[in-house]
């Protein structure tokens, strides 16, 4: 059974109306048919795009967080190659004049 509301559930639309790659608005995060079909959704189906878009933006602020991660690790080994521990494929250690006592 579905819940009586007293308001409307407002469209998540914020005036940026461009899409990604993808097909999704960069404003709000909806799909094409998500946005053409706001108006005929019922409210659970509008609570259902709501969340979706929620999930949308976390996953999208979490990969711009990684990339900028990257980036600037990449900026400091740059500055700083010293301090760049990561192994380099062609060294290995030779311990062939090693010898314990």
């Amino acid at each position: 059974m579905e819940q009586l509301a007293f308001f409307e559930i407002p469209s998540p639309c914020i005036g940026v109306c461009h899409t990604d790659a993808r097909g999704y608005c960069n404003g709000c995060l909806r799909s094409r048919d998500e946005r053409f079909n706001w108006l005929t959704f019922s409210a659970a189906q509008k609570y259902d795009v709501i969340r979706l878009c929620t999930q949308r933006k976390r996953r999208r602020q979490l990969a711009i967080m990684k990339a900028r991660q990257t980036q600037l690790e990449r900026e400091r080994a740059e500055l700083n190659p010293q301090l760049n521990f990561d192994p380099e494929p062609e060294a290995s250690l030779d311990f062939g004049g090693f010898e314990l006592d």
